[in-house]
């Protein structure tokens, strides 16, 4: 296909050539649009990259260094990592297994980027099997599952698992694995998102074709040697065009109708339109190679054998028992309208965790979502991101070795079983002594404003922007400052007042513009823990 691309590509360029007098015609317009139609069809997509260089973490903009902390042949581990500069954050750390289904890590863009100001984010960043050498050696379901433990022992106590969609049955697996060895680094909570744990409730067309077909029809059709001159010459793979062939058959209609409207636009001009539709299939079109026994042997343990809840699964000839389970957190997440993963698959996560504790279970179903909804999108973003982030903090340890601060207490709320999730406040009787003890605390020398200023917030910082004469640049101000909350403001003496004026060259705005009994009012009007 490489001299057709090319030759669609040099025509989309003569037509497009504003010189052209036929670029300015309908006809010409016609002529590019669909040369650039058959370009992007027929062209092999790169790796994309994250390109998180920046979030906002409490208010402030901080940038982020993508960095590889750990690595093997076959996976790289990424950390994002926030520089938050003096000020260190006691940020629950989250290792967020990709899947390795075809495309890249970076199909999680959109989950990073949503936890990261919240988190302390580490990726699997899996390797295209056609760029790794045979003289690697092979690497199986089993090789899955090592890394995983593997990566949960570099990441140390107090890690946080979540899976998306296909590597919940391996994560499930490598917590089960290590809980039954009393293994000190079993993650504190492990979150499961639209993952093939049991195919046998609500099958679907996936489900079916792995159990009408049988291993020996994937091994003879679907599994290719890496051709010259990839790094994986004669490695046997499941090649990532089959997978996505596969994933677009089944919605073959939605597609072909996004490509028909990009077709449109390209000729209306609508290059706004053009460029959404450009960057959502450069992502879904760059897909990467897997090796065979590793698919081969999930097709079999996971879609027709069903080992896993049949309690028959086996790592390293040792049978897998999730009854073990007994201190890891777990939380499921489905999609009303998951057409790969069907309703009731990942849930069936908790059956098998038989001796976990009822409250440090949960299951959460989001309406109106599809699979890749449950990671990604806006209903992710407003919906479950947040009752992943409580639960994960409710069974969070901080470390012990956190930085000083006034001591208050750190709430702890279950979103899994609220409707909505609320920012969180100190109750009135904590804001009364927090302001007096702020009152008649004894500063120490020359900084009188260390009694009252936070390394971080204590739970989600409050809109500071809701005192009259705050706006979002003095916001961030206080917050560098290490004032996130009313009930801060509300406890500053004279002392403290004239000390903040001056450092931050208010020049009198807090006495002037009333931020003390606004900030009292405010504190006051938030709702008591329960």
């Amino acid at each position: 296909m490489s001299p057709i691309r090319a030759g669609a590509d040099m025509t989309r360029l003569y037509f497009q050539n504003p010189l052209n007098p036929l670029s300015h015609t309908p006809a010409g317009r016609q002529v590019a649009a669909g040369c650039e139609l058959i370009e992007r069809m027929t062209r092999r997509y790169g790796k994309p990259e994250f390109g998180l260089d920046q979030t906002t973490v409490s208010g402030v903009k901080v940038p982020v260094r993508e960095e590889v902390v750990w690595s093997k042949p076959f996976c790289n581990l990424l950390h994002f990592d926030r520089k938050t500069g003096p000020r260190r954050r006691n940020d629950p750390r989250i290792l967020i297994v990709a899947p390795m289904s075809g495309h890249y890590a970076t199909l999680l863009r959109g989950t990073v980027e949503t936890l990261l100001p919240s988190a302390d984010i580490y990726i699997t960043d899996w390797v295209d099997a056609r760029m790794v050498p045979v003289t690697e050696g092979r690497f199986d379901l089993d090789d899955y599952i090592d890394y995983i433990i593997e990566m949960l022992h570099f990441l140390g106590p107090d890690t946080h698992l979540m899976a998306v969609c296909q590597p919940s049955v391996p994560a499930l697996a490598a917590v089960a694995v290590m809980e039954a060895h009393g293994d000190p680094m079993a993650p504190a909570s492990m979150t499961l998102m639209g993952g093939p744990i049991d195919t046998r409730i609500n099958p679907t067309a996936v489900n079916d074709l792995a159990e009408n077909k049988g291993i020996e029809w994937f091994e003879r059709n679907v599994i290719m040697k890496v051709p010259f001159p990839q790094p994986g010459f004669m490695r046997d793979v499941y090649p990532g065009f089959l997978q996505l062939s596969g994933f677009m058959s089944m919605n073959l209609d939605r597609h072909m109708n996004a490509h028909h409207e990009f077709f449109n636009h390209l000729v209306a001009g609508d290059g706004d339109s053009a460029e959404k539709h450009r960057e959502f299939y450069d992502e879904y079109l760059a897909v990467m190679d897997l090796a065979a026994e590793f698919y081969l042997q999930t097709v079999e343990t996971v879609f027709i054998k069903h080992a896993l809840p049949k309690g028959e699964f086996r790592h390293r000839g040792e049978t897998v028992d999730c009854g073990a389970i007994r201190r890891t957190a777990l939380l499921t997440v489905e999609g009303e309208k998951d057409d790969i993963t069907g309703r009731g698959q990942t849930k069936a996560a908790h059956d098998l965790c038989v001796n976990l504790s009822p409250d440090m279970q949960a299951h959460y179903m989001q309406p109106d979502v599809g699979h890749y909804g449950v990671f990604n999108g806006s209903r992710f973003r407003s919906e479950i991101a947040p009752r992943i982030l409580d639960f994960i903090r409710t069974h969070y340890k901080r470390p012990e070795t956190a930085p000083a601060a006034p001591k208050a207490p750190v709430p702890v709320k279950d979103a899994v079983k609220r409707e909505t999730s609320e920012p969180v406040a100190r109750p009135a009787a904590t804001q009364d002594k927090a302001a007096a003890k702020a009152e008649t605390a004894s500063p120490r020398a020359g900084d009188p404003l260390a009694t009252v200023l936070l390394a971080e917030p204590q739970g989600a910082a409050d809109d500071l922007t809701a005192i009259t004469g705050v706006g979002p640049k003095l916001q961030t101000a206080l917050n560098g400052a290490g004032i996130f909350h009313f009930w801060q403001i509300a406890a500053l003496t004279d002392a403290q007042i004239e000390a903040l004026d001056g450092k931050l060259d208010f020049k009198g705005r807090i006495a002037r513009e009333g931020w003390i009994e606004q900030a009292r009012k405010l504190a006051a009007a938030q709702p008591a823990e329960g």
